[in-house]
């Protein structure tokens, strides 16, 4: 179900493409949807797939009350929010930069306060991703749930009410599905060095990951309930768990996701001062 509105995405790559495809099978009309890019392979690769307006420049082709979702990478932010000629809250402004402070972009926008902050990962690409949002107070109920509708169409959305916790999003769901693909990696590795076959390791791996976190995601009963329940006494899950909290396994997986929350924070204040 589509709130009505209309959007135009600065920047035409993956992250647009997808939420261009995914807003579509929601049910907004090509008509609602325009990107800006200044590469004419990309805008013509996008116009063919999708139907949708495409042109080069933002600046003088932004419409009011038109929702602009800013989809370029972050050290291209700063060039594309000065040039694209918005007026000061005369539009609701998503951002999808991760590590950009909406005080960073609100400073390049002139002052501009109807700004959401989102950070997106890329399994919505496949229309499976999870997005968390945070707004500035300037943003009203209505321009949020443009937001969720925009998000919405590609997985599930999260709202986050302080925007330093925008690092900790991107520890875990931004990055998060790196660790998952190395974990696959991991264990169909191990599936080979037990001498299983390249193919039904890999198969076995990436199954088993897919599978149990549909069950998950299904049940009722929280992650520890479920480890529990296929954990039997004296068996062969509870020896390898065993080998896990004998290397802190855990304490060294905190580390890590406060190793990626500290980069972000990091690169953030970098961009900042640009």
């Amino acid at each position: 179900m589509n709130v009505a509105m209309n959007v135009i995405f600065i920047g035409g790559g993956n992250m647009a493409d997808a939420l261009i495809g995914g807003m579509l099978k929601s049910g907004f009309a090509a008509s609602q949807l325009r990107a800006v890019e200044v590469d004419g392979a990309a805008r013509r690769r996008l116009f063919e797939k999708y139907r949708v307006e495409c042109i080069a420049e933002s600046r003088g082709n932004i419409r009011p009350g038109e929702v602009v979702v800013f989809a370029v990478k972050p050290q291209q932010m700063q060039e594309a929010a000065r040039f694209s000629g918005l007026k000061p809250n005369a539009n609701l402004v998503v951002s999808i930069a991760a590590g950009i402070t909406l005080a960073s972009l609100a400073g390049w926008l002139g002052g501009h306060a109807k700004l959401v902050r989102v950070m997106p990962n890329t399994p919505a690409l496949i229309g499976a991703g999870v997005s968390g949002l945070y707004a500035m107070p300037g943003v009203n109920e209505a321009e949020r749930k443009q937001t969720d509708a925009i998000l919405g169409a590609v997985g599930a959305t999260v709202w986050i009410e302080d925007e330093a916790l925008m690092d900790a999003v991107t520890a875990i769901s931004g990055s998060g599905p790196a660790y998952v693909f190395w974990f696959i990696e991991q264990l169909a590795n191990a599936g080979e060095s037990l001498g299983l076959p390249p193919e039904v390791s890999r198969k076995l791996a990436l199954e088993t990951v897919l599978g149990s976190a549909r069950l998950a995601a299904q049940s009722a009963d929280s992650p520890t309930a479920l480890r529990e329940r296929v954990t039997s006494k004296g068996g062969t899950t509870e020896a390898a768990l065993k080998a896990f909290e004998e290397q802190k396994l855990a304490e060294r997986f905190l580390r890590a996701i406060e190793a990626a929350r500290d980069r972000g924070v990091e690169l953030g204040g970098q961009m900042a001062k640009d």
